[in-house]
């Protein structure tokens, strides 16, 4: 996976969650995944096609979910309604916006699929065919994990 791939979904998320969040946020280390893997309750996943292709999760715990939702929306939300689940495909949204705009800017041409909700115990995501970076981000409001498994395609 070239690394030209990765960063602007790295840079993107920073981007947009000090922007709606205004919070300081830090990188963990880095990790690659080439198995099944658990994901940690409520995850947005937007599909990538094209040049590039493969998919991006957004992946939280619901406490923290729930957290951002309530930052984003300026109000305490305590259920994963409908507000809270769109407000969590909104931000996923923005990032991959941004995103896809950098990637674009460096010449690959690829479409996206709208962002999608998971939320469950104990689910777990399988790309057989693509090695996937985890990028863990720590912010006061819980732990987000950027999930990117994308490759050129053949």
């Amino acid at each position: 996976m070239r690394v030209e791939y990765i960063n602007p979904f790295v840079e993107a998320a920073f981007n947009i969650l000090k922007e709606v969040l205004g919070t300081e946020i830090t990188r963990g280390e880095l990790y690659l995944k080439s198995s099944s893997q658990p994901v940690l309750g409520v995850t947005a996943i937007v599909g990538l096609t094209g040049d590039v292709e493969g998919r991006v999760l957004f992946d939280m715990s619901k406490e923290t979910a729930l957290a951002i939702a309530s930052a984003m929306n300026g109000e305490e939300m305590t259920k994963l309604d409908d507000l809270a689940k769109a407000t969590i495909n909104e931000l996923a949204n923005m990032i991959t916006a941004q995103s896809v705009t950098k990637l674009s800017d460096l010449g690959y041409k690829f479409n996206i699929t709208p962002p999608a909700i998971f939320t469950g115990e104990k689910m777990e995501v399988s790309d057989v065919s693509i090695e996937a970076l985890i990028v863990p981000i720590e912010m006061p409001l819980g732990k987000l994990e950027i999930n990117v498994a994308v490759k050129e395609k053949d």
